[in-house]
């Protein structure tokens, strides 16, 4: 079965950190494009981090300076190192893969979410 899946979530404090894994089963990450996207309450998905399959990637700007993030080819997973993060953070966050960019829609391939909550 093709799938992707996300692990890691839970509660953090103000200025901690989190970090969220993505591990795909049934298929390789190979050319395809795996992206972080972040599902605040209430709000539409948006994109967090592009990983390209040649190693670049590409950020938003609200998460660029507390965030990396790494792929490993090998394992097929994208780990997401959440740093300092704010109550803006808390959200669901989705991995997908797919062609690449922030539309949803050129990602084929759509992991189950995990729940991340930033409170005190």
């Amino acid at each position: 079965q093709v799938q992707l899946v996300e692990s890691g979530g839970g509660l953090v404090q103000p200025g901690g950190s989190l970090t969220l894994s993505c591990t795909a089963s049934g298929f390789t990450f190979g050319n395809k494009a795996v992206t972080w996207f972040h599902q605040p309450p209430g709000n539409r998905r948006e994109g967090v981090v592009i990983s390209n399959s040649d190693g670049s990637t590409i950020w938003a700007e609200a998460v660029k300076a507390r965030f990396t993030v790494s792929r490993d080819s090998d394992k097929n997973t994208l780990t997401l190192h959440m740093n300092s993060v704010k109550p803006e953070d808390t959200g669901v966050y989705y991995c997908a893969a797919g062609i690449g960019g922030w539309v949803e829609a050129w990602y084929d391939i759509w992991g189950q979410g995990t729940q991340v909550t930033v409170s005190a």
